[in-house]
């Protein structure tokens, strides 16, 4: 069977590799460092003239002339992944585009150039697909509808049209776009006129202001359209700003509350930045099947719909998650699209940036949220899961060509910087950072900047050199793990220390990170004490708490200034297990909770203990966020790290606790919703499943309504513990949920099903079937490699590892990680390291940046098997 999937893999989409061999010097594939360089120093004042006619075909026609000025006069590369290229002229005389064109450049000769300004011009095609083209279409199956978005980050916009595809050369787009009659478009600049005809609609758009090619859009279709009247900047009067959502969705979209959102984020941001918003317009567009979270197209930020329009009562975690979504696009028009990246190993810089912002944001304008406990909930474990692992990355990471710049997005850049962002803040003052972040706007706005000029602003306003602090922080990989050492005589302390160690010295190094720490003595009967101390040493003693009261236990980074694993010593450890609940601190009791978790994941603390903890402690819980944490922990800990011989006995003793939670009307909807889901999650016996049978019909459940949603997850829940009329459940589910997610849900549901044959023909399918949208294959991994299908999935190891090279070049940013986490997530055996560990040994050419985020999903594997095999009779604390 392995053989013929590998064959089927070969075949179809790894084939598409090949082609025509790549021309000399600088145009292989992607877009190289060198000749990025070479043009950023001999080109400028860009300007694109893009005509391009649509429809609901596979090819999208179209018209460029692309004007620049040159300093020297030698060949000048284009960059284009299109379809086929025909015609072309270059300063108006002829020339054969088609023969000047390997597949990925066009050579344009130097004979044709000259010094000053130069025009260029060529028609083209390009894909218009539901997946692996910078034009999705997508289909409503409601009203059989068509709607396009284009998609260009990081390095698309030369598969949609030829254009010069780096960041650092910025350049004004004029659109032309025309597309059948009774379509509505939207760009990134103002729509000047829309010309009709019986066959056609040609929309036009101003010029942009200077942006970079990927953050160039449009999107076309039968949209709706809500527009309303909002100010953008602070005292300016108002101007229009419209929603654009599929007309199905469009009596379900908030349109209000998400244009008053955004509205409001502009204005609070044009503040704090002292730059109004620079992009004139402002739409936002809610896209069908998007692959991700939201782009921050300036002027036409798409978001991803599913997200942005509930289905069911929504939590108040998904409603922070759509608000800081929001706040991270809107940010972006800032930093990502006034001022952007030189080049994609600074990617960081955008991203960090607006995810920092994002909570800097909330915790102004929403202080009853606290937002900084949100910020830590979201970003911390995330950040330290990666950071500890043998394939972490500097932030700063290293790009020798753009073909490779989406293995840089993962959590390095999206949580770990926005952590240092936060750290630095406090290292320099709020007051300031935010004066060194203005001047850093000021200084290169509309152009582009490095990691080093900001930190040069930042440290100005200062008065103070980071330089090193960039080197330590900026580019050495890895994570600082600190250990508590507390010494008591006599009910008073009588030492202190901290000790500091990378959680890979092969990669980090022996050096100590410089920290400064906020460290907390707690006393259940008086005031806390609070320490600053900077941790610069890999030994630290903390001089100042001798002679102190013994604390109920001690935490080296209260208010989570710091960027560092920290694990409690064993006292702290005992207390927190028993009394941590009482804690009042939403934040510090979150960041607890999270050192104990820690310490299990480090194979220091028993699982159990850690699940009886959260047994006593959820029932006492009343912060929804912290729950849901907790929930998602508990289930994680019984279902992968304690052995099989006790799990079933620990899950029922769980789903007790989650039955009563979710039944408890005392409980807000979003914490009876998380321990629901949980239940659900966990029901393997047959009183259990006969419930979820009962329920997929009903519209609510022990008080909680249920909606298409959940009554999928119950679906799936049942296809995947071996429901024998899987078909019937999948089908029935269907006729009532006839809606374009009804259709995506049963995609995944199907993808549940614990047969090989099945797998087998799902494996297939994602790598053969063109026509299948890459956020249906997204959302059916988790299904495919249920954990208890490990033996059915385990087959598909190796292979799903040989796809990796076709994966980086044919899906988008987020895919590569989130298959790999499916693929070690479904494991838990020794066996299946081992063989994960064989197929790196056989692959020593594997390219760098495809290693190291195999090692990196490769450590819960890992983990889990550490954990497993754990004698936990010997030592069950640390």
């Amino acid at each position: 069977m392995l053989a013929a999937l590998t064959g089927v893999l070969m075949c179809g989409p790894l084939a598409a590799q090949s082609g025509p061999p790549p021309l000399s010097g600088l145009t292989g594939v992607g877009v190289s460092r060198e000749l990025a360089e070479a043009r950023r120093q001999t080109l400028e004042d860009l300007r694109y003239a893009l005509s391009l006619r649509v429809s609901t075909s596979d090819t999208a026609h179209g018209e460029v002339t692309v004007e620049f000025t040159t300093r020297s006069t030698g060949d000048v590369v284009l960059d284009f992944r299109g379809l086929f290229v025909h015609g072309g002229e270059v300063n108006g005389q002829a020339w054969n585009a088609r023969e000047a064109w390997n597949g990925h450049h066009l050579l344009v000769p130097s004979r044709l150039l000259q010094a000053g300004r130069n025009s260029v011009r060529l028609r083209f095609g390009s894909a218009v697909a539901s997946a692996g083209a910078a034009v999705i279409r997508t289909q409503d199956v409601r009203d059989s509808s068509t709607y396009l978005y284009t998609l260009l980050v990081p390095a698309d916009a030369n598969l949609l049209f030829p254009v010069f595809d780096q960041p650092d050369l910025k350049a004004r787009i004029t659109l032309s776009l025309s597309t059948p009659p009774m379509w509505r478009a939207l760009s990134n600049a103002a729509l000047v006129s829309r010309d009709s005809s019986a066959a056609q609609v040609v929309h036009t758009f101003a010029p942009t202001v200077p942006i970079s090619t990927y953050l160039f859009a449009f999107a076309a279709g039968p949209w709706d359209v809500q527009t309303r009247e909002l100010a953008m900047h602070e005292g300016a009067p108002a101007q229009p700003m419209s929603l654009w959502v599929r007309r199905s969705r469009a009596r379900e979209a908030e349109s209000d509350t998400l244009l008053q959102m955004n509205a409001r984020a502009l204005r609070w941001l044009g503040q704090y930045f002292g730059v109004s918003y620079p992009f004139g317009k402002y739409d936002l567009l809610l896209a069908p099947a998007f692959p991700f979270g939201g782009m921050e197209h300036p002027g036409a930020v798409f978001y991803n719909e599913e997200s942005f329009i509930y289905r069911e009562p929504p939590t108040v975690s998904q409603l922070l998650g759509r608000q800081a979504t929001t706040f991270h696009e809107v940010a972006h028009q800032w930093f990502g699209d006034y001022v952007t990246m030189r080049w994609f190993d600074d990617l960081w810089l955008k991203e960090g940036f607006a995810t920092f912002m994002a909570a800097r944001m909330q915790a102004a304008l929403q202080p009853e949220a606290n937002a900084w406990k949100t910020f830590y909930l979201r970003n911390k474990p995330v950040a330290y899961a990666t950071d500890v692992t043998s394939g972490t990355t500097p932030v700063w990471q290293s790009l020798g060509n753009l073909d490779q710049a989406k293995s840089n997005y993962g959590p390095i850049v999206y949580n770990k910087a926005p952590s240092l962002l936060r750290q630095l803040e406090h290292v320099v003052g709020e007051a300031a950072f935010q004066r060194g972040v203005q001047q850093f706007q000021q200084q290169y706005a509309f152009g582009n900047a490095t990691w080093q000029q900001l930190l040069a602003s930042i440290g100005a306003a200062a008065g103070r050199d980071l330089s090193e602090w960039g080197r330590q922080w900026m580019l050495r990989p890895g994570v600082p793990i600190i250990s508590q050492h507390v010494r008591v005589e006599r009910g008073r302390i009588a030492s202190l220390r901290l000790t500091q160690r990378p959680a890979q010295p092969a990669l980090s190094g022996s050096e100590a990170w410089p920290l400064t720490l906020q460290l907390r003595l707690h006393y259940v009967d008086r005031a806390p004490v609070l320490l600053r101390v900077d941790v610069n040493t890999h030994d630290t003693d903390v001089p100042a708490a001798r002679g102190l009261p013994a604390p109920a236990f001690v935490y080296a980074n209260d208010g989570d200034y710091g960027y560092a694993v920290v694990l409690p010593d064993s006292a702290s450890v005992s207390w927190l297990t028993r009394e941590l609940p009482s804690v009042r601190d939403d934040l510090l009791r979150a960041q607890l909770w999270g050192a104990l978790w820690d310490l299990v994941r480090d194979a220091q603390l028993d699982p159990r203990r850690y699940v009886a903890a959260v047994l006593r402690g959820l029932p006492l819980e009343r912060d929804e966020q912290i729950a849901a944490s907790l929930v998602s922990r508990a289930v994680t800990a019984t279902q992968r790290y304690v052995p099989a011989a006790g799990r079933d006995s620990l899950a029922a003793v769980l789903r007790a606790t989650l039955a009563a939670g979710a039944q408890d009307a005392r409980l807000p909807y979003g914490q009876r919703k998380a321990q629901f889901d949980a239940w659900v999650s966990l029901a393997r016996d047959v009183p259990s499943l006969d419930s979820l049978r009962r329920w997929v019909t009903r519209d609510s459940v022990w008080g909680l309504p249920l909606r298409a949603p959940t009554q999928w997850s119950l679906v799936q829940q049942l296809v995947a513990r071996g429901a024998g009329d899987h078909a019937a459940l999948i089908a029935d589910m269907r006729r009532r949920d006839a809606s374009t997610e009804g259709a995506r849900q049963a995609f995944v549901a199907e993808a549940a099903r614990p047969d090989s044959a099945s797998k087998a023909t799902l494996f297939a399918r994602w790598f053969g079937d063109a026509t299948l949208n890459e956020e249906w294959v997204t959302s059916s991994l988790r299904t495919f490699f249920d954990g208890d299908q490990a033996l059915l999935t385990a087959p598909y190891v190796v292979p799903a590892l040989d796809t990796l090279p076709w994966i980086q070049q044919n899906r988008r940013i987020f895919f590569l990680g989130s298959w790999l986490s499916a693929v070690m997530g479904g494991q838990r055996s020794a066996e299946a390291l081992r063989e994960v560990d064989a197929w790196l040994a056989a692959h020593s050419m594997l390219a760098p940046d495809l290693r190291q985020k195999v090692l990196q999903a490769r450590d819960e594997l890992e983990r889990t098997v550490r954990i497993l095999g754990a004698d936990w009779n010997i030592s069950t604390t640390r």
